[in-house]
């Protein structure tokens, strides 16, 4: 059975601003080092899953620069442009429809495009080994990651104590998906045990996952299965900027995965982070000796526990511990660290007051 990798790739990064924008958004910024993140990505699976075989949804206003930077293995036909955002089900369900008609059935691997993972080596042995169980069998299979602090900006995945599969890997039945906790719950599933990090990395056959929509979002999936006469014709665009505009906007959490009693889970130790928000990226810049990140033209007196990003401009700072500041060309930011995931209400409140030229 073929298998195929699809990366949602149309998100705007909001968390990430002033750094990221509409049309440059952090899947295709380079905040590594290494390559743009959609890019690492790509790479990241490179001999479990057939780089030919990856099938990208974004939206129009990226889609003209995502084509231009992709990494050249993946054929531009594979893109698949959204006229307008409709939450991660619906790109999800196009995405299987596209593969399902062109291809047959076959192994659909969902990844994020603005992961960071250190231990490329075990993400793919425990990919192959999730791309197995799927194939074996007609469930919805999720990679779990094994968490290492009480984090509350990660959602979590509550699991059945005992495994209902042990090859090719130790599998769990999923009890419940739990959003974001505050500190003290997050201390009692880390203590716990059975609770695992959502990672958002999930792999079904493409036939089971169109069952799943049928069953649980039948609205969605019938407004949206017409879209298949027409993939591949001259009329596809013409119907797809018909259709979207129609569809139900949920996500394939609330939709289908909390809904759905046929959710397994692999657990996934990998140097897994999710590099959401700008005080994630201590995951992949170690802090110096006074606990600072710094990214910029920086001199700083008595400066602590903070993360300085910038443009070039000389950023100078004195007596201060905990902040971020993130200065680029138009914009300035500076807020407290544990702030952090309230970044994004800032671009909500540039739409309301217009000043869409800074987002």
């Amino acid at each position: 059975m073929n298998k195929f990798a699809t990366i949602l790739a149309g998100g705007g990064g909001s968390r990430f601003w002033p750094l990221s924008r509409q049309e440059m958004p952090k899947q295709l910024l380079n905040i590594s080092g290494n390559d743009i993140m959609l890019n690492d990505t790509i790479a990241r699976y490179e001999g479990i899953i057939p780089l030919e075989n990856t099938i990208v949804v974004t939206n129009q206003s990226q889609a003209e620069l995502l084509q231009k930077i992709m990494h050249n293995s993946v054929p531009k036909s594979n893109i698949l442009v959204e006229p307008i955002a409709r939450n991660t089900a619906a790109s999800i369900l196009f995405a299987a429809l596209f593969i399902e008609k062109t291809y047959g059935d076959s192994i659909m691997v969902v990844l994020p495009s603005d992961h960071y993972i250190t231990d490329e080596v075990q993400f793919k042995k425990t990919l192959d080994e999730a791309c197995l169980v799927a194939m074996e069998s007609n469930q919805i299979v999720t990679i779990g990651i094994k968490p290492t602090f009480a984090s509350t900006g990660y959602g979590y995945i509550s699991f059945e104590n005992l495994p209902v599969m042990t090859s090719p890997c130790a599998v769990y039945d999923v009890a419940e998906f739990v959003e974001k906790p505050n500190f003290q719950k997050a201390q009692g599933y880390l203590a716990s045990g059975h609770y695992l990090w959502n990672s958002g990395i999930f792999i079904w056959k493409t036939s089971v996952i169109i069952e799943n929509f049928k069953r649980y979002l039948p609205r969605l999936f019938k407004t949206m299965q017409p879209l298949s006469t027409y993939l591949g014709t001259e009329q596809e665009a013409e119907m797809i900027n018909a259709i979207y505009p129609t569809l139900q906007s949920i996500s394939i959490d609330y939709g289908i995965l909390e809904r759905c009693d046929e959710v397994v889970v692999v657990a996934g130790d990998f140097g897994w982070n999710d590099i959401g928000s700008w005080d994630a990226l201590g995951a992949i810049f170690p802090p110096d000796e006074l606990g600072n990140i710094v990214k910029a033209n920086h001199l700083g007196i008595d400066t602590r526990n903070s993360i300085v990003y910038g443009n070039g401009r000389l950023i100078t700072t004195i007596g201060i511990d905990g902040l971020i500041i993130a200065d680029t060309e138009d914009a300035l930011l500076i807020c407290p660290k544990d702030k952090a995931q309230s970044v994004k209400d800032m671009v909500t409140l540039l739409k309301e007051k217009g000043m869409r030229e800074y987002i």
